[in-house]
């Protein structure tokens, strides 16, 4: 069935016999619950660290600029795997390709936990990001196995799986770390991933309605590539990642350090609860994804981008007033997820045979914005002060709505 594609600007309609098929009927709300936990548990590996740091940094003597690499190095990772890791989704079994991802991640994992010097350590975060990336692998699992009409829907429901465990990985990695150490947070990931990987070998389908592409590895590399370079919708939304989650990892990487200091020295508990109050970000992802379904990314984008940007005026108060903290927390993840959510759906349906390629390109600068975000939060916290982190964050958030306006006068 021709499938209405959507990208913001403009429709157009897919070619039959592309890849672009699907059945009519989506994964069952089970299915999909499957997906959004394993989505949680994965990329909640890249953040645990973000409340451990200091602790981290004592245990393996570790100076505050290596200590800082930590998260940098998980980012650089992960931007490695999702170029190199998860466009194999287009040729390969996706199923068998998970579970591989889910079991490597496992070894990563505990590395992290039994290292015993601080290069150990920064190995095991790399490659820990490397493999988190079967996060992206599930997404486009579930965007290849949706309908195109409920696409947005699907990848909203996954894609709040993604938002719950970012948000409570600090929350968990905080709390377990007081009650028994940061290394627990990675004995304990890596024994959930590896049953992950027992329920999803034998729950997946086996296969979907569309063939694997046939194409070698490196093609495949080319191709990711050459799909920017031909579709300004990717380069657009692209775009977009990278500055709203430049603006994401400079409030999450940065807000450790005023929260750790007088006058609230709070705990690594304390600092990871904040994480539960962005959950609601969850809600953003769900309706995002139904609005991109009837016709309004483009609205929902400059909606979304806005109300991030606004979002820094509370967070500039977070010295003097955690009210202020939980409400700009609120409305940063409400934003930066609804803006998720729509980038995913519109880049799936601009090539749906190339699912794995264009979440995966895209991802990379995601991954790229997070590091930005990480090391410009950490250098200007040390040299300014949260208020410089909060403009950082807000020229961000600017850049990316001043980018909605400009193209959307084009």
């Amino acid at each position: 069935m021709p499938e209405r594609r959507q990208d913001g600007t403009h429709t157009t309609e897919a070619t039959p016999g592309t890849g672009a098929e699907h059945p009519p009927h989506g994964p069952s709300r089970g299915v999909l619950v499957l997906f959004a936990v394993a989505c949680a548990a994965a990329v909640a590996n890249v953040y645990f660290a973000q409340p451990l740091l200091v602790t981290m940094g004592h245990d393996l003597a570790m100076s505050p600029a290596l200590v800082g690499a930590v998260v940098t190095l998980t980012q650089i990772g992960y931007g490695l795997g999702l170029f190199f890791l998860v466009p194999l989704g287009d040729i390969t079994d996706r199923r068998r390709l998970v579970v591989a991802q889910l079991l490597l991640l496992v070894g990563a994992l505990t590395l992290v936990a039994t290292a015993p010097t601080a290069a150990v350590l920064l190995v095991g975060m790399a490659a820990t990001g490397l493999f988190a990336v079967v996060t992206q692998t599930l997404v486009a699992f579930a965007a290849s196995l949706a309908p195109p009409a409920g696409r947005g829907r699907v990848v909203g429901l996954v894609t709040g799986g993604v938002v719950i465990g970012i948000l409570l990985a600090r929350t968990v990695s905080g709390l377990l770390a007081d009650l028994a150490g940061w290394r627990s947070v990675y004995l304990a990931s890596a024994l959930l991933t590896a049953v992950l990987a027992l329920v999803l070998h034998r729950v997946l389908p086996r296969r979907t309605a569309a063939p694997p592409a046939s194409l070698r590895y490196g093609q495949l590399l080319r191709s990711t590539v050459t799909l920017f370079a031909r579709e300004p919708v990717l380069r657009l939304r692209a775009l977009y990642a990278l500055l709203i989650f430049a603006a994401f990892s400079t409030l999450w990487s940065g807000v450790a350090l005023p929260l750790s200091d007088p006058p609230y020295s709070l705990s690594h508990s304390a600092i990871g609860a904040f994480g539960l109050i962005g959950v609601v970000g969850a809600l953003a992802a769900s309706v995002a994804g139904r609005l991109d379904d009837r016709g309004h990314a483009h609205r929902t984008t400059g909606g979304a981008l806005a109300l991030l940007a606004v979002s820094w005026l509370p967070l500039a108060f977070t010295g003097s007033s955690l009210w202020a903290l939980a409400a700009g927390v609120i409305l940063l993840d409400l934003a930066v997820q609804a803006v998720h959510v729509t980038n995913q759906t519109v880049i799936y349906a601009v090539r749906p045979d190339a699912g794995s390629r264009v979440i995966g390109g895209y991802m990379v600068c995601y991954s790229v914005g997070s590091a930005i975000g990480a090391l410009g939060a950490t250098a200007l916290y040390a040299a300014a002060g949260w208020g410089a982190v909060c403009a950082l964050g807000a020229a961000f958030s600017l850049l990316g709505l001043a980018l909605w306006a400009w193209t959307g006068r084009r």
